[in-house]
């Protein structure tokens, strides 16, 4: 199927806009908005939605049902870029983009060999959580230093690589299986830019860190796939993605109350 200019020209004003909204956020409202909004799975919703416009809203549905086991592969990125990216500057950007792609292609292809439901792709992944969070239970805090003016220039090339990302995940869904094109569409489409321009700007140090929490970050996008896997059959694309966001939307603020409250707790034993 040919795809009209007009849905290109959407997909890119889609995936740029998405990028450059959270940093204007971060910007005039409030970084902790922005970090919210950025929790939100949106490189995921603009693959599985474009998927189902140029393919079908079925064979969309299919994908996220494997992409609930993908982001497995999303944790195995994380970990390859972890181990491999520990030298400031450019080398440690190769080297850890090599290693993540690796793990992440390597995972890939043992994921689309197995037929997975919403419950064993769920399963996988809440495993993958658990272990990878116990993995980087010693890997060391690192805060970014305040790095002065806010780069618009930093933010427009993750704009642009997170619009590249999109464009090859959707290309290849025309000539994948679902099972693939579900998987793809698990790719950290927003972090692995955010952790590319962090290693540049900050060093190795806050790109572990990030690496380390991201696991537990992994809900949202959870409820986002499940929800739209039964939803998109039934609804649409259009209202099955807002019942999409929805669902992740409640499933992040129940996080952020859980969040508040271990760390009352924690304060009170202080």
């Amino acid at each position: 199927m040919e795809v009209p200019l007009s849905w290109q020209l959407a997909k890119l004003a889609v995936s740029i806009g998405m990028v450059l909204g959270l940093g204007a956020i971060a910007v005039r409202v409030s970084p902790r908005v922005a970090g919210l909004l950025a929790g939100y799975p949106l490189g995921t919703a603009i693959a599985l939605f474009f998927i189902g416009l140029e393919l079908s809203p079925g064979f969309a549905a299919e994908s996220a049902v494997h992409t609930l086991a993908g982001f497995t592969a999303t944790l195995a990125l994380g970990g390859g870029y972890l181990l491999a990216g520990r030298r400031p500057g450019l080398p440690g950007v190769a080297a850890g983009t090599a290693a993540g792609l690796a793990a992440f292609l390597a995972v890939s292809l043992v994921l689309t060999r197995v037929e997975f439901d919403r419950f064993t792709g769920t399963l996988t992944t809440l495993a993958a959580i658990a272990l990878f969070t116990w993995l980087y239970r010693r890997v060391p805090e690192s805060a970014a230093r305040p790095a002065g003016r806010f780069s618009w220039a930093a933010l427009m090339v993750r704009a642009l690589l997170a619009a590249v990302i999109i464009f090859v995940i959707t290309g290849l869904a025309h000539v994948l299986p679902a099972a693939w094109a579900g998987v793809m569409a698990a790719f950290p489409v927003t972090m692995y830019p955010f952790l590319v321009i962090l290693h540049l700007t900050h060093g190795p140090g806050p790109v572990a860190t990030v690496i380390k929490h991201y696991p537990m970050g992994l809900g949202a996008l959870l409820c986002y796939a499940l929800c739209v896997s039964f939803a998109y059959p039934t609804l649409g694309l259009a209202l099955g993605t807002l019942a999409g966001f929805a669902v992740a939307t409640l499933w992040l603020a129940a996080w952020t109350r859980l969040q508040a409250w271990q760390g009352a707790r924690r304060a009170a034993r202080t």
